[in-house]
């Protein structure tokens, strides 16, 4: 059966009853319908947060595929109810240009899902629509002030940094011209689009404590300089306000439920590779208000999401982790020791990829945490495949466990929950971050390429060099770093798999989200503004007249 057949077989409970399993009651929430439903900000109990016990979901480099992060999450948290604790979920939104393009779905898989799947795909609550017109209201308003005169605060069209966003991978729309057709048109200018997940406004929306932080943080956004070189900030173009507006509903987390009816709490769409990669402050300490333990992922492998958790979402919200699980897979280590997708079994290949697993292993005792591997479970794998994965990981004295949610729901997956639940009351947590915030600009970033990638060290372009001073002048030298590196390697080189050595990373450019609160060292050829595969997903896809779907997932 597809995740979407399995999906469709379960009767979803009303959003009240899970609204009542967290202890909050019925008419309390505010229903989209039978089995959606926004929480208002005003259930927050931060007295509560503390009490609860927020496990941290990563995983080793991914194939092109991903590793199953959500499915185990899920899973995760369906089994931890399974073993008697009261447990929720707290994830991203799915964004539509990965959905139509490589994954054609997720909201996890098999018999470990959040439902309803098809709505939590595609348009859910219309919190990325929210995002998307904030931002492009912004950019409209920026223009609008380029070709005014009366209120003109002298920008540079040239600095303008800010971008439009869609809600689509689109690599025709990276880079365009502006404002032509004439003097009533506009002034042109060049500009762009990124991604909407890769959007300022999403990453405040996901570091926002309410919608007065919101605001506040809009209009610390800095779009560009004047022509005497006068730092602008998104304050002048006097539309927080209205911004606000449009996130008003927005900024409410989501509560839905997973196949097995444990809540899932799923707010904020990020992706870890250009952006900070996890789901909002606001919906994990959401969760934390209520559930005594709290499962939520962070994008990617542990280099990417799980490093921007801990050095930047946990500073940033005051919450910690008191484990981490690093999910992996055969097929995925398989890869890192051949350059190859493939389901032949190959335990020397599954061998040589093991180094993978050791780096981001090392990588989270590295920031105090006691970890988990969860080998996630596929019918292709052999024993003598998984054997190879047991023993490399008791010879780093860490428990690995079978997670098997995705034929077996919670209950394949509670004897990893109850190995979690044993290993954070036997293992407490001495956290440390990465670097010290009051560092340089380049010693952070020396510090996240050495220490998490395992580089010999940094190179700078020009232009990034020129913009890295620049923004310590502009005073963001103290802000966190949310590097934009491959998701397919632990270099900024996707191919150099397992657990490269003797590289360096090249840091291109800078952006700067101030109002998020960070600096972004783009490295590699990445870009914020995804093309299609080949064949998408999209084309996989089809709806009858009676409205049902076939091919998400």
């Amino acid at each position: 059966m597809t995740d979407i057949e399995i999906a469709r077989g379960v009767t979803p409970h009303p959003i009240t009853q899970i609204a009542e399993r967290l202890g909050i009651a019925a008419d309390a929430v505010i229903p989209y319908g039978h089995t959606k439903a926004k929480l208002p900000l005003s259930l927050l109990r931060e007295d509560r947060i503390t009490e609860s016990k927020l496990i941290l979901v990563t995983a080793i480099s991914p194939t092109p595929s991903g590793e199953g992060k959500t499915t185990v999450s899920v899973g995760l948290a369906d089994g931890l109810n399974h073993i008697g604790k009261k447990a929720a979920v707290a994830l991203r939104e799915p964004s539509l240009g990965p959905v139509f393009g490589m994954k054609g779905g997720a909201a996890g898989g098999g018999h470990t899902q959040v439902i309803p799947m098809e709505d939590i795909n595609l348009h859910f609550t219309g919190d990325f629509s929210a995002v998307e017109k904030a931002n492009n209201l912004l950019a409209a308003l920026i223009d609008n002030n380029i070709q005014g005169r009366k209120y003109n605060v002298g920008l540079d069209p040239r600095t303008v940094t800010w971008k439009r966003v869609m809600d689509m991978n689109d690599r025709s729309l990276r880079h365009i011209v502006l404002g032509l057709g004439g003097r009533y048109q506009g002034i042109p200018r060049e500009g762009g689009f990124d991604i909407t997940a890769a959007s300022e406004i999403m990453a405040i929306l996901c570091m926002s404590k309410d919608l007065a932080d919101l605001q506040a943080r809009i209009d610390q956004i800095y779009i560009g300089d004047t022509r005497d070189k006068q730092a602008v900030f998104a304050e002048s173009m006097k539309g927080s306000a209205a911004m606000a507006i449009l996130m008003k509903e927005a900024i409410q987390p989501n509560l839905v439920q997973t196949l097995e009816g444990t809540p899932a709490i799923i707010h904020g769409g990020p992706f870890a590779n250009i952006a900070q990669g996890t789901n909002s402050l606001i919906a994990t300490k959401m969760a934390m208000s209520y559930a005594d333990y709290v499962v939520t992922e962070a994008g990617f492998g542990a280099d990417l999401g799980a490093e921007k958790f801990l050095n930047i979402k946990m500073r940033a919200g005051g919450i910690a982790p008191r484990a981490a699980v690093c999910v992996a897979t055969v097929k995925a280590l398989k890869y890192h020791g051949s350059g190859q997708v493939s389901a032949t079994p190959d335990a020397e290949a599954v061998r040589r990829g093991v180094p993978n697993l050791e780096k981001h292993i090392e990588n989270l005792q590295g920031f105090g945490l006691p970890v988990v591997v969860a080998l996630n479970a596929f019918h292709t794998d052999t024993e003598e495949e998984r054997a190879v994965i047991f023993e490399a990981c008791a010879a780093k004295g860490v428990p690995c466990v079978l997670s098997e949610g995705w034929a077996k729901g919670g209950a394949g997956v509670a004897d990893l929950a109850q190995k979690v639940v044993e290993t954070m009351s036997e293992h407490p947590v001495q956290l440390q971050h990465t670097y010290d915030l009051d560092a340089p600009i380049s010693e952070k970033i020396e510090r996240i390429a050495t220490r998490i990638y395992g580089a010999d060290g940094v190179h700078y372009t020009d232009t990034a060099r020129s913009q890295m001073a620049r923004f310590e002048e502009l005073g963001f030298g103290k802000l966190p770093i949310c590097m934009a590196k491959t998701q397919k390697s632990l270099s900024d080189n996707e191919k150099l798999l397992a657990r490269p050595s003797g590289f360096h990373i090249t840091v291109r450019e800078f952006e700067v989200a101030a109002g998020a609160g960070f600096v972004i060292p783009i490295t590699g050829a990445m870009l914020r503004m995804p093309g299609l595969p080949a064949v998408p997903a999209a084309e996989g896809m089809s709806i009858t007249g009676e409205g049902v779907i076939d091919g998400l997932s």
